[in-house]
């Protein structure tokens, strides 16, 4: 797969990304196209290793390798490294419903399950995915192919992320007749509110939808299931339906200020920034311009806070990361398959760096504290350092070390710190059972809930996951909807 000798031949380049200083002026996508010379060059690294771990999603020590959509990824490297671009997009397109997803906000578990990069650098598996997809779009070779006979059957799809497309997708190219239901002024859900334009413009999201529009698949938005459209609305007029709705429950600080004006959630946040600039509000609520801005949460939706609060302006920026700084340096392939456990820069983090001259995060910490004005608006916050343990029934404990209080200054506080299941109204309107942990229950390995004819994907069955996790769940849930509807699947 690839060039024989081509990992000992070529060195790893990513895609070139704009500097730091400069991006952070606009939302333009960060990352730039690579040469496609060079993509072929890229794609020769990858070695003929025996068992590609890269395309098994599978998990070690309860982490995730390898991709969940299980990519051909030997194969579409080996495509691409002999210039046969389309065929690589048509492997590329068997397994991945929206490779120009994955190939611009996926965290790559690929690479770090690459056996080149035991000993080496991975291959630039995700770059890559992203040249193929972007070559098939620019040559006219992704085009609209509706199906040739429909089954009769229809299927509602509640809730248009990255689960609720690729279920879509799937259903309709089995012939179904798919409505997708969306509460928002346009489709996409989480790609099109939650993610910053930075990481994917709002354009790529679109050409997707109107794509998927030509093939035949319904889009009603601004409509909420479960307020303004009654559950029975769509048992009664669908075959089947499929809640794709997220995890939406933020989870919340409890201390002492928290009632202070000028707190908020990070979903909020980058929701309105989005809705701002495609128009839809004519002003900000949640502005950050000229602010003292903490984010709670070293995560992905953290980092994106932090490099969305620098385009919109703030005076500074602090990120309250829990969990200890990664060692700089550690020894190569000692995580393998796993991602490395070393300190590094996500892309808003380097944008701090470049700007203030020092990584905005605070280790080991969190909130203790917020302080409030006499118009009880945030004016700061007491952080404090806490260290992490295990007890003997393997719970995890969270201790908050004293003397290591800190007071900084704080005018927008914004809460990144992960979801706790999907919203109540949408399963109570069904009846929909929940897990303990927020989500749509499901027996193990699938994807009906406890209603007869309602099934569950993304993060409102998964809980908060990769959008790639999400795209995974909507083909698997798209499978069995199908079988439901048809009695067998070829799917």
């Amino acid at each position: 797969m690839g060039k024989p000798a081509g990992f000992l031949e070529f060195d790893r380049k990513a895609r070139p990304a704009v500097p730091p200083l400069e991006r952070i002026r606009d939302y333009r996508e960060i990352c730039l196209p690579q040469d496609p010379a060079e993509c072929e060059r890229q794609a020769a690294r990858c070695m003929d290793c025996g068992i590609p771990f890269c395309q098994s999603g599978v998990k070690y020590s309860g982490e995730s390798s390898g991709c969940p959509l299980h990519n051909l990824i030997p194969e579409y490297n080996d495509e691409l490294y002999r210039g046969n671009w389309k065929q690589a997009l048509t492997r590329l397109l068997k397994t991945n419903n929206f490779p120009e997803f994955t190939g611009r906000v996926c965290p790559a578990p690929c690479e770090n399950a690459c056996v080149c990069g035991i000993y080496d650098e991975p291959v630039t598996t995700h770059d890559n995915e992203y040249a193929i997809i972007e070559a098939g779009f620019a040559n006219g070779w992704v085009v609209p192919r509706p199906p040739a006979v429909r089954s009769g059957k229809k299927v509602a799809v509640v809730g248009s992320g990255p689960a609720g497309l690729a279920a879509a997708d799937c259903l309709n190219r089995r012939g179904h007749s798919v409505t997708v239901f969306e509460r928002d002024a346009r489709p996409g859900g989480l790609l099109m509110y939650g993610i910053p334009g930075m990481k994917l413009d709002k354009s790529v999201v679109k050409r997707r939808t109107d794509l998927m529009e030509a093939e035949g698949v319904e889009f009603i938005v601004h409509a909420d299931v479960g307020r303004d459209i009654a559950p029975e609305d769509l048992t009664g007029r669908y075959d089947a339906v499929i809640l794709c709705c997220g995890s939406r429950n933020a989870r919340d600080i409890s201390v002492p200020g928290r009632d202070a004006e000028g707190i908020c959630f990070a979903v909020d946040f980058l929701r309105e920034i989005t809705e701002y600039r495609l128009g839809e509000k004519d002003q900000l609520r949640l502005d950050a311009r000229g602010k003292q801005v903490v984010v709670v949460g070293g995560g992905d939706t953290g980092n994106d806070c932090v490099a969305t609060a620098l385009r919109e302006g703030c005076a500074g920026i602090v990120q309250l990361d829990r969990n200890p700084k990664a060692p700089e340096q550690y020894e190569k392939g000692s995580m393998w398959p796993l991602r490395p456990k070393v300190y590094r820069a996500d892309y808003g983090q380097e944008e701090a760096i470049a700007l203030y001259g020092e990584d905005p995060r605070m280790f080991s910490s969190t909130v203790k504290e917020v302080l409030k004005d006499e118009n009880g608006r945030i004016c700061g916050i007491i952080t404090v350092q806490i260290k992490k343990s295990t007890d003997k029934n393997g719970k995890r404990r969270i201790t908050q070390l004293k003397g290591t209080e800190k007071e900084i200054p704080c005018d927008m506080l914004i809460l990144a710190a992960g979801f706790a299941g999907c919203e109540d109204y949408v399963a109570q309107a069904f009846g929909a059972e929940k897990a303990p942990n927020g989500t749509l229950k499901t027996d193990a390995g699938h994807y009906a809930t406890s209603v007869p004819g309602v099934f569950a994907a993304g993060d409102a069955h998964r809980g908060q996951s990769l959008v790639v996790w999400a795209i995974e769940e909507g083909r698997k849930c798209a499978k069995e909807v199908d079988h439901y509807l048809m009695e067998y699947s070829n799917m």
